[in-house]
C-alpha cells in the first residue's frame, strides 16, 4: 500500500485528522509494515514543513535539553549526522562537548547488525559512510555510549518512536541495554508527534524526547495510562 503524493497531509493538517480523513487509521491497516510506510511518507512531508517554518528549532531544542536533561559527568554520547530535514544535533553536540562530555557517531558495520559508535570530536573530518551519511574514520576509537540522540520521523507520548525502517537503533539499544545503563533521547520537532506510533515487539522505546519546544517523559506517559 505505497502512500502516493496526493495523499500526504498538508502542513497545516494533524496526521491523525489526514489518516482518519483518508481512511488510513493507523488501527485498521492490513500490516504492520504498511501502517508504518504510510506514516513515514506522511510525517516526511510534515518534517520539511517544520524545518521550513522554523531554522531556529535546533538552538531552541539545545536550549531545553541544557535545561532539563542532567546528564552525568564525561559521559559518553551518541549524536547523529543530520541529513535531509532531520532536526539537527550539532549545537547541542557543540554544548555537551564543552561541558566536558564525550561525542561519538554511529557507523554502520552491516545490514542484519547493530550499530557501531565511534569517537568523534565537533570540527574531526568525517569520511563518507553508507547513504553518504559522514562518519568517522577507520582509526577513531570505538566507544559505549550511556546516551543516544536518536533522530525520528515520528514519537508519541509513550516514546515509541518511527525511523526509516532499517531497524539499526532497535537492534543497538537492547544490547546496549544488556551491559550498561543507557538512556536513549529522541530528537525532533514538536510537529513530529502523533497520537500513536504503530510499534512492533522489536522496536525499542526512547526514555525521553526532546523537541523545540518541550522535553517529554514517556514514563511519566506510562504510569498516568495516556
Amino acid at each position: 500500500m505505497q502512500a502516493t503524493e496526493d495523499r500526504l497531509p498538508p502542513a497545516d493538517v494533524e496526521p491523525s485528522t489526514f489518516f482518519a480523513r483518508s481512511g488510513l487509521r493507523l488501527d485498521q491497516s492490513p500490516s504492520l509494515s504498511d501502517r508504518k510506510r504510510e506514516l513515514r511518507a506522511a510525517m516526511r512531508a510534515r518534517r520539511a514543513a517544520a524545518q521550513a517554518r522554523n531554522p531556529d528549532a535546533p538552538k531552541a531544542l539545545r536550549d531545553g535539553f541544557l535545561a532539563a536533561v542532567a546528564l552525568p559527568s564525561a559521559s559518553i554520547v551518541a549524536v547523529y549526522s543530520a541529513r535531509e530535514d532531520e532536526m539537527d544535533p550539532a549545537p547541542l553536540a557543540a554544548a555537551l562537548a564543552a561541558a566536558g562530555h564525550r561525542l561519538c557517531l554511529p557507523v554502520v558495520v552491516g545490514k542484519d547488525g547493530p550499530l557501531l559508535f565511534r569517537a568523534y570530536a565537533p570540527g574531526d573530518v568525517l569520511e563518507s559512510g553508507i547513504w553518504g551519511i559522514p562518519q568517522p574514520s577507520a582509526v577513531a576509537p570505538v566507544v559505549e555510549p550511556s546516551t543516544l540522540l536518536v533522530p525520528l520521523l515520528a514519537f508519541d507520548r509513550m516514546g515509541h518512536r518511527l525511523g526509516y525502517g532499517g531497524g539499526y537503533y532497535d537492534r543497538t539499544l537492547p544490547l546496549l541495554r544488556q551491559r550498561l545503563p543507557v538512556r536513549a533521547i529522541g530528537l525532533g520537532y514538536a510537529a513530529q508527534e502523533v497520537p500513536a506510533v504503530p510499534v512492533g515487539p522489536r522496536d525499542a522505546p526512547l526514555d525521553l524526547i526532546v523537541t523545540e519546544s518541550a522535553t517529554i517523559r514517556p514514563g511519566e506517559s506510562r504510569g498516568k495510562g495516556s
